[in-house]
């Protein structure tokens, strides 16, 4: 049987070999939830970058930019990191260079993996079935925050693990733990998650409909897959 491992932190990589693995990389606040709705609403392609100087060059190169650090736009970028910015009509078709605070750094620390796909809330249910149907071995990256564990990364990755677990079995005890902890708090996701440390980040500036929207389960079908260094739908 095929196996799923989680790795809580992008710190803790050195742990775990990924070429026989298709890695998916996970950042509920807010990063891999404007991915998923970007490609839902029509964008062609995003290429993730970990230092803003490189993804903000993309510009010249007729990209759109979002840049994000500390869960706030970047001055000389054209988006920040809420989802309600990747709605719009005129980014149909569009390019898109992207880097935030956690979750494009998972990305660059998955390189070498078989296949990096992109996980949320918003598309749980399809990347399930992603999983299941493929061949590889599976490890769930949580992007955390600055190297430190959160909490709504590790529920994601344990729904994954519950919906998985008649075909997918733990590797170690992360996926397991992950497991247990999402099955406390599935049908109260929001309650749940009110006192940690990424949600009262985020309160401070203001944006509780992008959290009430992170934690939306299953709005959209499409698995964003990285191929040649741009995510596109798989």
């Amino acid at each position: 049987m095929k196996t799923i491992d989680v790795c809580l932190s992008p710190d803790l990589m050195h742990l775990y070999n990924v070429r026989d693995k298709t890695v998916v990389v996970v950042d509920i606040l807010r990063a891999t939830s404007c991915m998923t709705t970007a490609f839902a609403h029509g964008i062609e392609s995003i290429t993730p970058f970990a230092k803003l100087e490189e993804c903000l060059a993309m510009k010249a190169h007729g990209y759109f930019t979002a840049g994000e650090r500390d869960g706030k736009k970047v001055d000389g970028f054209d988006f920040g990191n809420s989802p309600f910015e990747y709605m719009h009509e005129s980014l149909k078709g569009k390019n898109i260079a992207f880097t935030t605070t956690n979750g494009t750094q998972a990305m660059v620390k998955a390189d070498g993996a078989r296949e990096i796909i992109v996980g949320s809330f918003l598309n749980l249910s399809s990347v399930e079935a992603y999983l299941r149907n493929g061949a590889n071995n599976v490890l769930v990256i949580c992007a955390g925050w600055k190297g430190k564990v959160n909490l709504e990364d590790t529920l994601f990755a344990g729904a994954l693990v519950e919906l998985l677990k008649d075909h997918i079995e733990p590797d170690c005890d992360a996926p397991l733990a992950a497991q247990h902890l999402y099955n406390l708090a599935k049908n109260k996701l929001f309650d749940f998650l009110k006192d940690s440390s990424h949600v009262k980040r985020l309160n401070r500036l203001n944006i509780q409909k992008d959290i009430e929207y992170c934690l939306t389960t299953n709005l959209y079908s499409v698995v964003p897959v990285l191929h040649n260094g741009k995510l596109v739908i798989a």
